[in-house]
């Protein structure tokens, strides 16, 4: 089992920032990828960004390249998200995820752990 605690949600403007962070804990030795994800009322979930365990490898969904910067921290067991030029459709609530095999992919089947999730508010 691994356990995911996601933070750093919050309300900000148009055009700010926000990092979320996305605390791992439990057999994160089985832990080969991990992601982050997005769902907004009414619509399917979406994928933001994915790394690899080791920081080597990151992918993007094509509404978050070049605003949104996946990375982690091995020794803290934390993945983070920092996320910038925010824009109202980035309103969502925002979980972290892990897949025990297999390097990132944009597939939320492909993962096998979520964290509760993060509110991300932003206001035009």
């Amino acid at each position: 089992q691994v356990q995911l605690v996601e933070s750093g949600g919050g309300l900000v403007q148009a055009g700010g920032s926000l990092r979320l962070s996305c605390a791992a804990s439990g057999r994160t030795f089985i832990t080969a990828a991990m992601g982050w994800f997005r769902q907004a009322p009414g619509k399917e979930r979406e994928f933001v960004a994915a790394i690899t365990w080791s920081g080597s490898s990151t992918i993007y969904g094509d509404s978050v390249k070049g605003r949104f910067t996946i990375s982690r921290d091995i020794g803290k067991n934390t993945m983070y998200l920092q996320m910038n030029s925010l824009k109202p459709d980035d309103t969502a609530v925002y979980y972290c995820s892990t897949r025990g095999r297999g390097g990132p992919t944009m597939s939320a089947n492909d993962y096998d752990y979520w964290g509760q999730g993060t509110q991300v508010t932003v206001s035009s």
